[in-house]
């Protein structure tokens, strides 16, 4: 696989929270279009605009847009990291289902799920 991309009302605005939040470098970029890339290789993150973009609705109801995906993000220190992701942008999640899990939604709705895994 080389890469997951997350559809968004602008893709280059989307591309600069997460290269923020990652520390990702911008591989490519063109209109509509943006991918990062991890350092050391792997598989990419990449965004492209969707003018019809509806934001997700986490938890899932029947009435309204469902998550297709979903990010895992392992951190050092969570509480950190949730500070740093609200500082760029994110949202805490009003739904908590796991102790040592925080759930946060990017700018345009699609959830992040951070943790630190336990020793």
């Amino acid at each position: 696989m080389a890469a997951t991309t997350l559809d968004a009302p602008d893709a280059h605005q989307l591309a600069q929270f997460y290269q923020s939040l990652l520390g990702w470098q911008i591989e490519k970029e063109e209109p509509g279009w943006v991918e990062l890339a991890p350092p050391g290789g792997g598989a990419g993150l990449s965004f492209q605009t969707e003018p019809l973009f509806s934001r997700p609705q986490w938890p899932a109801t029947r009435s309204e847009q469902q998550m297709m995906v979903h990010l895992d993000i392992e951190v050092s220190d969570l509480p950190s990291a949730v500070e740093y992701a609200l500082a760029l942008g994110a949202t805490l999640a009003d739904f908590q289902p796991q102790a040592g899990v925080r759930v946060l939604c990017d700018p345009v709705g699609h959830p992040i799920c951070l943790f630190a895994r336990s020793p």
